[in-house]
Order: C-alpha cells, then structure tokens, then sequence
C-alpha cells in the first residue's frame, strides 16, 4: 500500500512561479515508479522546485505547478479545487469540469500541488502527484530557508549602511545605537580602511578582515563603489609605522586581489575627512607593488580653516538649514544637507548612497542652488559650499532663531538677489577670501601645494592643474584649452595623481581643495 505524505514535513512554500505546460507523451507503463520517485528526489536536489515541477508537467501532459487559494494564483479550476479541499480539511481532491479534471494535493498554508490534465488522464497521475509532493515541501522548505537567510543578510547590509551614512552626516548618537545592535560597537578612535577587491570576493575579505582584528573592525560595504568596503579598525589594532601597516599588509598577503588604502588616525566625527583620506591613499596604492598605502602626512582643510572659517561657513549655509518644505513629503533641511554633501563627494554616484532616483537627486540639486544662491556647475560654487558642508559637521536646523526660508519664496527671493551675478552673493565671496588670507590657511595652500614644483612632478604639471581647474575639472575643455587629446589630459593627471597622493579624477573633494589652495595662494600673493 502506498505510503500517504506526512503533513508534518510540509512548510508552506513561497515565491513560486507555475510553470506553463508542456506536451511529451504520458508516463508509459513500462516506467517503474520507483524510477520515478528517484528522478523526483534527484531533480529536487540538482534543480530546486521549479525543474521539479517542470518535469512533472512534461510527464503529465498539463499544466503543473503551486496553487494559492489566498492570491488565487494558477488556473480557475484548479484554485476553485484548492479552496473546496482546504474548506473541507482534507489533504486531496478531484476535481472534474467539462474535458477537464484537477489533481489536488494539500501542501500548506492555503496552497496545493495541482496538475490540470485532459480526460482521459492516465490512471498512474495520482501517483505521480502524491509521489512529488513530499520532495516538493522538503525543497520548498529549503528555498524558503534560502530565501529568508538573504533578506536577513540583506537587511543587515541596508542597516550598515545607515550607519555610515549617519556618520557623514555627523548624527554620531543615532550611528552609535544602530550599531551597537548589529555588532561590534564603532572604534573611537579610528582608522578607516578602504578595501578594494572584486565584487565577488567581498564577502571573503569580510571574513579575512573580522579574523585580522578578532572581530573588533565595523565594516559595511561601499554603497557607491561595488568593489569597495569600508572598515573601521580601532587605532590600538592598526598600529601603523612611519612607511608599514602590517594590519593592510597581512591583508593583501592573504587576499592577493585587494588594494588597501589607509587614514591617518582620527575620531568618528571626523569619518567623512577619514573617508576622503583612505580614498586618496588607495589611488595611490594601486600604482605600488605592495598594493596598500597609508594617506601621506600634511594637515587637513577642515582644521586648518576651522577657526577662521566657521563663522563665514555658518552664515553661508543659514539660508539652508532654515529651510522648510512646502509639503510634508518634500526634502527638508536635513536632507538637502545630505544630499548636498553626497553629491559633492560622489557627482552622479550620489543616487546609489542616497537610493534615489536621478531626476530627485537633479531636482534637490536646483533647489540646493536656489536656496543658497550657488551655480553648482561652477567650480568655484562648489568649492565653497564642500569647505562650508566641512566646516559645520552634525549642524541642525537652528530652532526659533532666525528667519525662516520657506518654499514657495525661494525661486523670486533667489533671482532677485542673484540678477547677474555668478556664484554666492558678493559679500559671501568676500567673507571667503578674508577666510582663505588666514596665515593658517596660506600654510596649508603652500603645503598642499608644493608637489607640483617638486623634483619628482611631471613638467608642466602646476599649469595642467591651473588649466583644469580654470575649466571647472572637465577634462574636454581642459583637453582643448592644452592642445592635446583627452586621453592624453587624463594620463596627465593620473601622473600627477601620483605626485599629490590624491585622487584627482574619481574623488571631487580633491579639485574642490586644489581650487582652494589656489586661491588662497592667489591671495596671499
């Protein structure tokens, strides 16, 4: 006597897609069942649900595959079988209609195996079903379990990226929350690694990195870079040498495919400059055979203008953090801050870190604009606002101080303090350049600059930098105002690159620095 399946081995199966029928001939009699039986257990092992009901629907003739009483998925007749068996609680059921009869067997949840097959069916369908049906929920069972695992996984990696993003934007209280749940707590302070490797090796660097630091580093990876992860490593673990990081070294050693680019030592609110920091150093590291690099001495922009610069940076970005929304669904101050900072870090990549649409992220960009009275088109627009965005990490909205810059008055309040001019207003421009005369800041210019005059930078290589920068970092205008190819600007300034120590075609924080550098050296005569 054929043994009935056990309902107790059957989960309810999920996300799965009938398969319309094919026409081979019906199972013959000279077919043992038991033949049948392993090729079902063998199909659901090798191919998953879907070759399993594939096979059975090429067996039978007909159409084959999950019903669901509950979204009413497959053939009339066959969902109309399914909710009379399951109103009546029993586990089978024939169905006939017309030429037409369907084979039930319950499997849970509201769902069932059918198959609609034409009358005459053969006698040994039934059997075939039956036979399928416990193998069917062991597999489903099984992708389920698959399927559950990834939305975990994919909800942590969604999480982790939160709490980077937090982090840039210096909301440091809500980060550390979010992150002390998914484990382990955020190194304070820090150094940040940033990992390239190909895209299908992350998650075994992931590993190699947890092993490396004994599970100590936070990592998540990059939401803009595919092949990049971000990880933050406490400064005790990533003791680094004047000219070693035996932490990047033993990395590579163990993942020859990487290249690791590493920060110098800084606190958590200062991850963005860290970021830029690992960016620049991994542009150096590809060139070198070791295959990582640790980010080269000299000071940073944000501290070095910090005393002097806060209050023109303040001043600059009221009008923006006293913004509000004319409808409750648009952006508000918080998110403009955002996206601003994201686009000047990341141009178009912005979208992927913001998970935006590319016609919001246009859309947010002209409001951006008309709020602060900037041309992001320009250069020297976004310069200042990437100094400022620096300079006022973690700024909120003011709360009952101020006046309050509302929607629907931008667009005239803009144009008529605008009318012909080209970047911020005049006395902002001012403000800018008594911030760039600081002694502090003329030091800086000097020393971000020198490079470019030293013995081992190309010829050339201070007016390449000039031109480029006078055409806004567009390589066609720059290409043509040199005389050369656009490949040939571009190996230009991936030799400079080298000289700097800095990313010049792939991160924009760099050309917004050289901008500037320049000007602060124009000023200083």
């Amino acid at each position: 006597m054929r043994r009935p399946p056990d309902p107790d081995r059957r989960e309810r199966p999920i996300q799965h897609r009938a398969v319309p029928p094919a026409q081979p001939p019906s199972p013959s009699s000279d077919r043992s069942r038991s033949d049948d039986v392993l090729r079902l257990h063998r199909l659901a092992h090798t191919g998953g649900s879907a070759a399993l009901l594939e096979w059975l629907a090429a067996r039978l003739g007909g159409w084959t595959g999950v019903v669901d009483t509950v979204e009413a998925l497959g053939p009339e007749l066959a969902v109309r079988g399914a909710a009379e068996m399951s109103a009546r609680g029993v586990r089978s059921a024939v169905l006939h209609s017309g030429g037409s009869v369907a084979l039930l067997f319950a499997l849970e949840g509201g769902r069932a195996l059918a198959a609609v097959l034409e009358r005459p069916h053969h006698q040994g369908a039934p059997a075939l079903l039956a036979d399928a049906a416990v193998p069917l929920a062991l597999v489903l069972r099984a992708e389920e379990a698959v399927r559950r695992e990834e939305r975990a996984a994919l909800a942590e990696a969604r999480a982790r990226e939160a709490v980077l993003h937090l982090l840039m934007n210096g909301r440091l209280s809500t980060a550390h929350q979010i992150a002390g749940a998914l484990g382990p707590s955020l190194p304070e302070p820090m150094r940040m690694y940033v990992v390239e490797c190909p895209t299908g090796s992350r998650a075994e660097v992931t590993r190699l990195c947890e092993e490396l630091t004994g599970g100590q580093a936070w990592i998540v990876r990059c939401p803009v870079y595919v092949r990049h992860l971000i990880v933050f490593v406490p400064a005790g673990l990533a003791a680094v040498a004047a000219d070693h990081d035996p932490l990047a070294a033993a990395l590579v050693g163990a993942a020859p495919d990487c290249v690791v680019g590493v920060s110098g030592e800084l606190f958590l609110r200062e991850a963005p400059a860290a970021y830029g920091q690992a960016f620049h150093a991994l542009a150096v590291a590809r060139g070198r055979d070791e295959r990582h690099a640790r980010f080269g001495p000299g000071p940073e922009l944000a501290l070095a203008a910090h005393g002097a610069g806060a209050g023109w940076a303040r001043a600059l970005l009221a009008p923006l953090h006293a913004y509000e929304p004319r409808r409750l669904q648009d952006p508000g101050a918080q998110e403009l801050r955002a996206t601003a900072h994201a686009w000047l870090n990341f141009t178009s990549h912005a979208t992927r870190l913001l998970k935006i649409h590319r016609n919001t992220l246009a859309g947010r960009l002209r409001l951006i604009e008309a709020v602060l009275g900037l041309d992001l088109a320009r250069l020297p627009d976004q310069a200042a606002l990437s100094l400022a965005l620096r300079l006022t990490p973690g700024a909120a909205r003011p709360g009952g101080r101020g006046a309050t810059v509302r929607a629907d008055t931008v667009r005239a309040d803009t144009v008529g303090a605008r009318a012909g001019a080209t970047g911020p207003l005049p006395d902002l421009w001012a403000a800018l350049d008594d911030v760039l005369r600081d002694p502090g800041l003329t030091d800086w210019a000097r020393t971000h600059l020198g490079p470019l005059a030293g013995a081992g930078a190309p010829p050339g290589a201070r007016a390449t930098i000039r031109t480029w920068l006078d055409h806004d970092a567009q390589l066609v205008p720059t290409a043509a105002a040199l005389g050369i190819s656009v490949p040939g600007a571009r190996k230009r300034l991936t030799r400079i690159e080298a000289v700097l120590e800095r990313s010049l075609l792939q991160c924009p924080s760099t050309r917004h620095d050289l901008w500037l550098a320049h000007r602060a050296e124009e000023l200083a005569g």
